[in-house]
């Protein structure tokens, strides 16, 4: 066979052999060995080649959308590996921008630790800096983002060549998965074809005989190195009573619920936690703390906090202490760079039992104070006129989700997340992810298309307008293609209206505010879902909202919520004034009794 076309299969059949199951891939011409081999290897048993691995293969037309797609499959990879390293997830370009537009998808494949695989297809290097169409400097375009890069010369058939491929094969697939480093992220192999592109014949590569490198799915999870005397006797100064918060960030599993309610501390848990449930979550959070922020001595932080201002300014204060548990794949968890330990894992006696001794007054005041949050929230929200507001439609999303242990909801960044921050209440939280890497509005559609195809089971997408829009591509499904098991939930708000509870939104910038922050875009949604031939409802109220979140989900369907934009900023104001009262009295009644 031509040598790009060997080339391009064994890469394939490598990858298999080491647990790659999904692949994504956008069209182009560069790229056609790597696509001709695989749809041979997406074909159903009995119909492949012999040598050819059996891969999942998703076609999309827009490179950012297949980029954020891959990523998606692989956040499904990490909730399927649990405690081990997951399998990684390949995604195919061609040469010249395609590459460049998986830019985004990396980025927050890197931030998140999710591994990812970019198969980049480019010319030869002959042709690099000849002004050659669709050729660019590929290799080093995602600097610091991936976590190795590796630039494949054109293969030519030479002696050794197959040897070295499935090399690479191996190093990439480990450095992918984090299995040497305990870093997993996205990997760049850049490859170079030359003409032919196309297969002269049907016969892939023999296999190899089995080797000693294990399949991704196989590696024991690696386990940084800890300091020795943390792992086994609590850290010098260290007073069981002495006030302390648990902050429950992104990914932080549920061990964060576990040394919460071993020690009988307060636990303030994002809804992308995995912790958010038990008795020791105090519901409506970050409203709290401005009562009791400031009788707090000390914090165990796990996971990567970004979704609250007051929890990040606590964080930064000066004189608290705190210990910061490194999240694998990821920064250390400490934006404030003030933590006064940082592990690599939770010790032993962190989360036993036997450290409970905690003062009880303590959670009794957080707890009492977050029930109080609460019921103020709720009696502002139906003190209103009947149009629905956010924080309404987050509650009935998060009550559509109770009690039903295969529920998985992805969630968009700003207001979505913040209200589900803000009403979210579960005794056992369902499966909640969101792209917290970046915290970009990029590529969500996408994302929740491969996690509900990764995980094989319905997906829940609750996001904002905007969201929506700046990913519709996303809806885009081919009709050869597997339509994911998807309900988007759109609040519909016209714009961009999380600007509105920042500075931006304050009454002396309310001259520009509308065109540069809120960005109003007049958009139909309706028309646009039967342009990609998607299902779509409107509700307007409530009721109609809850049956639709109570209908199964049948192929891809988007359900669009009309909010009220123009009161968010007010919304919030009589939120804050509600809760601080509600709160102060609930205190004061603790501490009394």
């Amino acid at each position: 066979m031509n040598p790009s076309t060997g080339a391009a299969r064994l890469l394939l059949q490598a990858l298999a052999d080491l647990g790659v199951r999904h692949v994504v891939l956008a069209p182009g011409s560069r790229s056609a060995p790597l696509a001709h081999a695989l749809a041979q290897a997406a074909r159903p048993d009995g119909e492949r080649p012999d040598g050819a691995p059996a891969l999942d293969l998703h076609v999309r037309i827009d490179e950012r959308a297949a980029g954020f797609l891959a990523l998606g499959l692989a956040r499904a990879a990490v909730v399927q590996a649990g405690v081990g390293p997951a399998a990684p997830v390949a995604v195919v370009t061609t040469s010249g921008s395609a590459v460049a537009n998986l830019h985004p998808a990396v980025v927050e494949a890197h931030h998140a630790g999710l591994p990812l695989l970019l198969l980049t297809a480019d010319r030869p290097h002959e042709l690099r800096g000849s002004g050659a169409n669709q050729t660019t400097e590929q290799p080093g375009m995602f600097a610091r983002a991936v976590r190795m890069t590796f630039d494949i010369s054109a293969p030519t058939g030479r002696a050794g060549e197959s040897a070295h491929l499935r090399k690479v094969a191996e190093e990439a697939v480990a450095a992918a998965t984090g299995t040497a480093s305990g870093d997993p992220g996205p990997v760049h192999l850049n490859l170079a074809y030359r003409e032919p592109l196309v297969p002269d014949d049907d016969a892939w590569p023999p296999r190899p005989l089995p080797t000693r490198v294990p399949r991704a799915t196989e590696v024991a999870p690696l386990r940084l190195s800890a300091d020795a005397k943390a792992a086994d006797r609590p850290l010098r100064g260290w007073a069981a009573d002495e006030p302390t918060l648990v902050v429950a960030g992104d990914g932080a599993g549920r061990v964060a619920r576990e040394v919460a309610e071993a020690n009988g501390w307060p636990l303030l848990a994002e809804p992308s936690s995995g912790a958010r449930g038990g008795p020791n979550a105090i519901r409506a959070y970050r409203l709290v703390l401005g009562a009791l922020a400031d009788d707090v001595r000390r914090v165990v932080v796990l996971g990567r906090p970004t979704l609250s201002r007051p929890v990040s300014a606590l964080l930064a204060r000066r004189g608290l202490r705190s210990i910061a548990v490194v999240h694998q794949g990821s920064a250390t968890p400490d934006a404030g760079r003030g933590a006064t330990y940082v592990l690599s894992r939770v010790p032993d006696w962190l989360r036993a039992p036997a450290a409970a001794g905690g003062d009880p007054a303590w959670l009794d005041r957080w707890r009492a104070a977050g029930e109080a949050a609460a019921d103020a929230v709720r009696g502002v929200i139906d003190a209103g006129d009947g149009a629905l507001v956010g924080p309404q439609v987050a509650a009935l999303v998060a009550e559509s989700l109770r009690g039903r242990p295969d529920g998985a909801l992805l969630v968009g960044a700003s207001n979505p997340l913040r209200d589900l921050d803000l009403v979210a209440e579960w005794a056992e939280p369902p499966l909640v992810l969101a792209n917290r890497g970046l915290s970009g509005i990029d590529g969500t559609l996408s994302t929740a298309s491969g996690l509900a195809l990764g995980l094989g089971r319905p997906i829940t997408a609750y996001v904002g307008d905007l969201t929506f829009l700046h990913d519709a591509g996303g809806l885009l499904v081919g009709p050869l293609e597997r339509r994911p098991e998807l309900r988007v939930v759109v609040a519909h708000d016209a714009g961009g209206s999380v600007f509105a509870t920042l500075e931006h939104g304050e009454p002396a910038h309310e001259r520009g505010f509308e065109r540069v922050f809120a960005t109003p875009h007049g958009a139909d949604l309706g028309a646009l879902c039967a342009g990609y031939g998607v299902d779509h409802v409107r509700v307007d109220d409530a009721d109609a909202l809850a049956r639709a979140l109570a209908a199964p989900v049948v192929g891809t369907q988007v359900v669009e919520v009309t909010v009220d934009r123009a009161g968010r900023r007010t919304l919030h104001a009589r939120l804050a004034e509600a809760v601080h009262e509600a709160v102060q009295g609930a205190v004061h009644d603790a501490v009394q009794g």
